[in-house]
């Protein structure tokens, strides 16, 4: 006969007591309505404080000069009067539209060189281009306060005169840095290398393929440079005091000489503030929500 051994069964394995639950943290949640509510409470408390400076600034505006005092700077007008924003307007009028032909011709040059440098630099690569992008990137890093003197004197140099084209030219100038950065980024990260590669197949040049194709696809990088240069010359004034006078030079000059003299019209200084800030305004109004989407845009790599 032959033996036949069986084999045990194995053992159970002993039973896995579940690890207990940490408890959560003691709290407000913030999807209970009492964390809402404490939310909405904070968010309110802000508001507040950042629309204050702006009340006293339009209250104040529409005041005449017997409401405006340190005692009355809360309260609204016992009489409103557009007398103040008349005054304003005739001081800063000329000046106003001088800043439009500032302003508007330093966002689109200033925008569309960075945006041929930011392509040269980041898809159609050249020796020593990481050189060039860092000798670009130093601009930045230059205070202004320490190149008025030689910039001025390299302005006469070359002969221009003071007043808006000097203030273009200079604006212009400063601005390729940031703008380099902002398209080379965008143009790194965001714009695919297949497309390059199709329009030099299709034998698309240099020139061709940044005019024909990166162009059009662009408009995120754009928007936010034109927001930056446009905002940046508008309120510009270190550059403006020095290359520019009240005749002839752009609206925070003028605005400078209104709140700066020795008997000064609060209300139409407030006023004044106001017609100042509109313009910008209206552009973070109209392209602000474009405007963080193309900042980010090239920050990530997809």
């Amino acid at each position: 006969m032959t033996s036949t051994t069986t084999t045990p069964p194995p053992a159970a394995l002993p039973a896995v007591a579940p690890k207990p639950r940490k408890a959560k943290p003691s709290g407000i949640n913030r999807r209970s309505p009492a964390g809402r509510a404490v939310t909405y409470v904070l968010l309110l408390f802000f508001l507040i404080v950042v629309l204050m400076p702006a009340y006293v600034l339009v209250v104040t505006s529409f005041k005449n000069g017997r409401d405006i005092g340190v005692n009355g700077q809360w309260g609204l007008p016992t009489v409103w009067t557009t007398i103040s924003w008349a005054k304003a307007w005739t001081a800063l009028g000329p000046s106003f539209f001088r800043t439009f032909e500032l302003a508007i011709p330093v966002a689109l040059i200033s925008s569309f060189l960075g945006a041929a440098n930011g392509f040269v630099l980041a898809r159609w690569r050249f020796p020593g281009a990481d050189v060039v992008f860092t000798l670009i990137l130093f601009g930045m890093f230059i205070p202004y306060q320490s190149v008025m003197i030689p910039l001025r004197e390299v302005v006469h140099s070359i002969h221009l005169l003071p007043g808006i084209p000097t203030l273009i030219f200079v604006h212009c100038v400063y601005g390729i840095p940031i703008c380099t950065l902002i398209f080379r980024n965008y143009y790194a990260t965001t714009v695919p290398v297949e497309i390059i590669e199709a329009s030099r197949v299709d034998g698309a040049g240099l020139l061709r393929t940044f005019a024909s194709v990166i162009l059009p696809i662009s408009i995120p990088g754009f928007v936010v440079t034109i927001i930056w240069q446009f905002t940046s010359a508008w309120n510009d004034y270190l550059f403006a005091i020095f290359l520019s006078n009240t005749n002839n030079g752009p609206i925070t000059i003028a605005l400078n000489a209104l709140a700066g003299a020795q008997s000064p019209d609060y209300a139409a200084s407030m006023a004044g503030a106001l017609i100042a800030s509109l313009p910008t305004l209206v552009v973070y109004v109209v392209l602000g929500r474009w405007f963080i989407g193309g900042l980010m845009a090239g920050s990530v790599k997809s």
